[in-house]
């Protein structure tokens, strides 16, 4: 009887798995057709969003914050090409998210112009984790030195696109580049928010994204 018992309990739990697995839902994002569906939030109606179409990839290139609407991102993951630009302190592109508005969200960005410096500092800053407000760059490199920055491995050419994923845990963020087993950074989540807009982040110079996929 006990045997039975058990035998009931590991099927149960083998289901139970099964079910929360098969749940996760893996949705690619034409953002070219969000953008002419109206389906994307520009943080002021003036905000400059252009379409791309570069080889394989069309996408866009925009500088700011391009929230989807609609869009309720909780813990998953987020699957992106980028390419930003080789000048010094004036590329920054990534993914925003847990967002409530302009002011309030966390984002993983990169530093293109950082990826394969010669200098050693440098070159360590070059993916970064903000969560905003409160926790910007500068103070957590003053207080937290490459704790929540590193250098990119693979190192991409600072010009190229390079594939990113991004793995929102409920209390840590994993993130990869070019697909590579070993990631270029995790670190622990610096606040309560488990939900919130995602969208695609760029400052300085406009930011080009490509081949959207989101998992949750």
């Amino acid at each position: 009887m006990n045997n039975k018992i058990l035998l009931a309990l590991l099927i149960s739990m083998t289901l139970g798995c099964s079910i929360s697995y098969s749940q996760k839902s893996k949705l690619s994002y034409d953002i070219n057709k969000l953008l002419h569906e109206n389906k994307l939030i520009k943080i002021t109606p003036l905000q400059r969003v252009a379409e791309i179409t570069d080889g394989s990839k069309q996408g866009l290139s925009l500088d700011g914050i391009l929230w989807l609407k609609g869009l309720d991102f909780k813990t998953g993951t987020i699957d992106v090409d980028l390419r930003g630009k080789d000048i010094f302190q004036q590329s920054f592109l990534g993914i925003a998210f847990h967002g409530i508005d302009t002011a309030v969200y966390d984002v993983i960005y990169f530093r293109p112009f950082n990826f394969r410096a010669t200098d050693t500092l440098r070159h360590k800053h070059a993916v970064q984790y903000m969560s905003l407000p409160g926790y910007e760059w500068d103070k957590l490199r003053q207080e937290y030195p490459l704790v929540y920055e590193n250098e990119v491995n693979p190192a991409p050419q600072a010009t190229a696109w390079f594939h990113t994923r991004i793995v929102v845990n409920v209390d840590d963020i994993v993130v990869y580049v070019d697909h590579a087993d070993k990631p270029s950074l995790k670190v622990k989540k610096l606040n309560n928010r488990q939900t919130g807009l995602l969208g695609l982040w760029s400052t300085g110079l406009p930011g080009d994204f490509a081949n959207l996929v989101i998992t949750q």
